[in-house]
């Protein structure tokens, strides 16, 4: 879960915008105790393969479908991203086009695979406040870690719920660990180009190349250590391509391919199918990788933005079925498809109105008056272009300002708001029940007792239509 975006896309935040980014780390805490008793026990009861399994027991195979879909979406939308971050690293340090080195990246994944700190201004457009950043990165990492697959394959891999919960408290030390040492760099490359910025003066063409240069400038002249810092960004990025590639192998053939056989796979074919699915995929997402390139954001909006687009439906439906007993499958699917809807007009616009130069953000005060002198002539030819008076302009639509920090939350209300009033008016679930274990824990002394639960195991129960609780 940490990939060369956050090794590099961090560092040029905290460069660019400053340290509010930082206060990721407070809701990560809270994420890892709403996973471990929220949303984990529903899986670990159910002992599903796919995640999106559970759509089909608490609502109908279609919103099974539109979950995988949006699963699928979710990683073609990031795993492009993270290809282009250590590319764009290797290009950085060895000079190789950016172009050659990402087929080589996707191939060898494809092979083994096989001091501002507290803003709490409450402005949604400001674009990292405490507020978006904390309440914001809480929905983000929701999505991400509770009912993603990626994740929940690997929690299900533990022997117990109780190993599990200790395995997701070892994450959360980790991720805020390892976030702070990413930001931590970024103040150091601060302090040290400041007075000499290298994206004003050219050296380079995106902040995001900021950490790479800095390596070549500080440890360029030691035999060994710009390829040590390459290969991490390398590992970081093949080993979130590769659980993507795994997690979306699995549920497309999980939920896609396998319930329309006809007759079961062998084994040997199975694994030949999911091979060709990787191949395929990894090609899907090398093309992407230009799309990427292009995009106007710094990586870490990129990433967010793009991931929110159905993080936010996603998490929106799963919270649906397993905190809302009266959630219907007529509530779910309106509350996906107008939820992700939504968040792709806004995510997309904003992108768009990004690229125009329409939308920018305050960023750290960077001055070149600490250069030398050779640079000059270049400088001015940069900064001297017929465009450099721009007029001013009208704001854009007031959703297109809004943070992007906001983007899953945004879509996880939507979903939820939706979701709950398609299934109040299509008579939400009155006739039927559902079963306890396809809800959560933290609801259970919520329920009406005076019904008749269902409380058989889950297996016999699987066997008869799970639309259903008291």
């Amino acid at each position: 879960y940490i990939s060369g975006i956050s090794i590099l896309g961090i560092p040029a935040e905290m460069y660019t915008y400053g340290t509010q980014f930082w206060m990721i780390v407070a809701s990560e805490g809270f994420v890892s105790l709403a996973m471990a008793y929220a949303y984990l026990p529903v899986f670990f009861k159910l002992q599903i393969t796919s995640s999106y399994e559970y759509l089909n027991l608490r609502f109908n195979q279609t919103v099974r479908l539109l979950g995988s879909i949006l699963f699928l979406t979710k990683m073609l939308l990031y795993i492009p991203i993270v290809i282009y971050v250590p590319a764009l690293a290797f290009s950085q340090v060895t000079g190789i086009n950016l172009h050659l080195v990402t087929p080589v990246v996707c191939i060898v994944c494809i092979f083994y695979t096989t001091l501002i700190f507290f803003n709490f201004d409450w402005d949604p457009t400001i674009r990292h406040s405490f507020w978006t950043v904390t309440i914001g990165n809480f929905f983000s990492w929701m999505a991400s870690c509770s009912i993603n697959q990626a994740m929940v394959q690997r929690c299900l891999a533990m022997p117990s719920l109780r190993a599990a919960r200790i395995t997701v408290a070892i994450l959360v030390v980790g991720i805020m660990a390892l976030v702070s040492m990413c930001c931590y760099m970024g103040l150091i490359i601060y302090a040290s180009y400041y007075k000499c910025d290298p994206v004003t003066r050219g050296a380079i063409h995106k902040s995001d190349q900021l950490l790479p240069y800095f390596v070549m400038q500080i440890a360029g002249v030691m035999p060994g250590l710009p390829g040590l810092f390459v290969s991490g960004v390398f590992s970081a990025a093949l080993s979130s391509m590769s659980t993507g590639l795994n997690s979306m192998t699995g549920v497309i053939f999980e939920d896609l391919i396998k319930p329309r056989m006809k007759k079961p796979l062998t084994e040997s074919q199975a694994s030949f199918l999911m091979k060709v699915i990787v191949v395929i995929i990894g090609s899907i997402c090398v093309g992407l990788v230009f799309v990427v390139e292009k995009m106007g954001a710094a990586l870490i909006q990129a990433s967010g933005s793009l991931g929110a687009i159905t993080a936010g439906p996603l998490l929106g439906i799963f919270s649906l079925g397993i905190f809302f007993p009266q959630a219907n499958p007529q509530g779910a699917l309106a509350g996906g498809l107008i939820s992700g809807a939504l968040i792709t007009w806004i995510s997309i616009g904003t992108q768009m109105k990004m690229a125009q130069g329409l939308i920018r953000f305050p960023q750290k005060p960077a001055s070149v008056e600490g250069c030398n002198a050779n640079w000059v002539a270049e400088y001015l030819s940069l900064t001297l272009s017929p465009d450099a008076t721009a007029k001013p302009i009208e704001p854009p639509f007031v959703l297109y300002r809004i943070s992007y920090m906001y983007y899953t939350a945004l879509g996880t209300i939507t979903a939820l708001m939706v979701g709950l009033l398609v299934s109040y008016l299509t008579g939400s679930n009155k006739e039927k029940e559902v079963h306890k274990d396809l809800l959560s824990p933290v609801i259970y002394r919520f329920l009406n007792r005076s019904k008749t639960d269902i409380n058989g195991p889950i297996e016999v129960c699987r066997k008869i239509e799970l639309n259903t609780i008291t």
